[in-house]
């Protein structure tokens, strides 16, 4: 059985460091021209939405936002649903991404298994301009030559820890906790 080992994120850190992604995001664009944030679920659509609405209030401008459903596309599928069909969502994206800067916004970057899964799901949809990603949490332990654009925090865990994300529009609060088996 996991426990709860400690609290790395609380309701006001989580805010600040979305804050603080969504300048990054624009700083390093330029602005938000072309730009266009893409969740993928389940969590990642909400802090998709959560940075939509920081930009918006930095830059006076709304920026379109997607969500992305990569069941279908994980390598490691069949290992995890053994007899169970794939549940698939679909995604949402109601917009072109061709062309587009692709700000894929996912909760916690692990092994980059499921980063590389939506990059497939997304260049099935379209050909983005570029693809940038944006993580509340970086754990380490990439399994692929994957790496973070921007990151709300680094925390360095071991193979035994687990880091849950709950947010408020799912879980009913907004935390980050590292359980240890």
């Amino acid at each position: 059985m996991d426990h709860e080992k400690a609290v790395v994120l609380d309701e006001q850190a989580i805010r600040r460091a979305l804050t603080r992604v969504a300048h990054e995001i624009i700083e390093r664009n330029k602005g938000i021209d072309n730009c266009v944030l893409v969740g993928i679920r389940t969590r990642g659509i909400y802090i998709a939405n959560r940075l939509a609405e920081r930009i918006e209030q930095i830059e006076g401008a709304s920026i379109e936002v997607g969500e992305i459903d990569i069941t279908l596309y994980r390598d490691d599928l069949s290992i995890k649903t053994e007899d169970h069909e794939p549940e698939v969502k679909g995604s949402d994206i109601p917009y072109s991404i061709t062309d587009k800067k692709v700000i894929l916004v996912d909760d916690v970057l692990y092994t980059g298994r499921t980063v590389r899964a939506a990059m497939d799901a997304l260049i099935d949809i379209g050909r983005p301009a570029a693809i940038q990603l944006a993580v509340l949490v970086d754990r380490g332990h990439r399994e692929l030559p994957i790496r973070a654009d921007f990151v709300g925090k680094n925390i360095p865990t071991s193979s035994a820890e687990r880091i849950v994300v709950e947010l408020a529009e799912v879980d009913g609060k907004d935390r980050v906790s590292i359980y240890e088996k």
